[in-house]
């Protein structure tokens, strides 16, 4: 037998890297807060809720009680960013030396806009060295045993390897990194860009419009990058570019189906209920904004979802505005707003 893992939150994404982890061969207890779903979990041998119709492997276990979870040495978070804290918290006390913790949670820390191993770092101390996984990821298409490549940064570079080793499979791919700021970062950045795709394929501008909102959309996400102390090489990659990539232009994105849903004229709320899931992207918009601000950093196509967002902005009003504005060159340099601009 493998590595004993605990996997808290059995959301899809969740719920499919405890399925991939158990299918590499590991002792896996995926921890959900909610002892009726967990029940069901354990029951139907499956996720019905999130992932309907691909099994557990054997050794695989739900469960609704934290303590017996928290007894594995590897811990993976993989909960809303609007729970992380909360969920650090709560794990805080049964944290050992010997403990591996790591998360697949993208965002922002919601009012904060703190980048998630900052709030780790806050909640933890600073001697406790975790791991972040992000990269283009569909849950659906790693509990399936599709073929997948992610990025592992940590500050050192053996927790890093740690989770990847554990994650590296047939068709699995982990590469490691010490540039957390810049993967966690890409991480959140990219589901703002991927409602703007969605705005924009939904008021029907086509795949050459889809194509420059990728492509501006980086150069955004690594001037902000850059200004925080992330690398270059980081965002093009795949917790970079690898991974707006696939949120902006496959519908299996929730954050991408937002925009959709926007560009054809529904309310946000609307949208958000019909997709029924978090939508981490809707948040982060708010966070990216105030960190744009914070870094006087030019972000347009980020502020112009936050407006539609937030300010009532109509869609095509905030395309009108991105074609608007003054001409640049290509490459352009990295420009900060002026006081007056702010």
């Amino acid at each position: 037998m493998g590595t004993r893992v605990a996997v808290l939150g059995a959301g899809s994404w969740g719920t499919a890297l405890a399925i991939h982890l158990a299918g590499n061969g590991h002792a896996v207890t995926l921890w959900g807060h909610l002892p009726e779903e967990m029940a069901t979990l354990a029951r139907e041998r499956a996720n019905p809720y999130y992932l309907p119709g691909i099994p557990f492997p054997e050794t695989l276990t739900p469960t609704a009680d934290l303590e017996s979870a928290l007894a594995a040495d590897t811990w993976l978070v993989v909960v809303p960013s609007h729970a992380f804290r909360a969920v650090l918290a709560r794990i805080a006390p049964a944290l050992r030396p010997q403990t591996h913790l790591g998360w697949g949670t993208k965002g922002l820390e919601r009012a904060s806009g703190r980048l998630l191993h900052e709030v780790a770092e806050e909640v933890l101390g600073p001697r406790v060295v975790p791991a972040v996984l992000s990269g283009p990821t569909f849950a659906g298409e790693v509990a399936r045993g599709l073929p997948t490549a992610i990025t592992v940064a940590a500050r050192r570079l053996e927790a890093a390897e740690h989770f990847a080793s554990l994650l590296r499979g047939r068709a699995f791919r982990a590469y490691t990194t010490d540039d957390v700021v810049g993967v966690s970062l890409g991480g959140a950045v990219k589901n703002v860009l991927a409602i703007a795709a969605g705005i924009s394929d939904g008021l029907g501008f086509g795949a050459n419009a889809r194509a420059a909102l990728i492509t501006r959309g980086l150069a955004e996400m690594m001037r902000l990058g850059l200004a925080m102390g992330g690398r270059r090489e980081t965002f093009m990659g795949l917790a970079g570019v690898g991974d707006l990539v696939l949120t902006c232009t496959d519908d299996q994105s929730r954050n991408r189906r937002l925009g959709l849903a926007l560009g054809r004229g529904k309310t946000r709320e609307a949208a958000a209920a019909e997709i029924g899931q978090v939508i981490e992207g809707a948040e982060a918009a708010r966070e990216v904004h105030r960190l744009g601000q914070a870094h006087r950093v030019e972000l347009p196509i980020c502020e112009e979802v936050y407006r539609v967002l937030y300010e009532g902005r109509a869609p095509l009003d905030a395309v009108r505005a991105l074609l608007a504005r003054e001409p640049k060159p290509e490459p352009e340099p990295v420009r900060v707003l002026q006081e007056g601009q702010r």
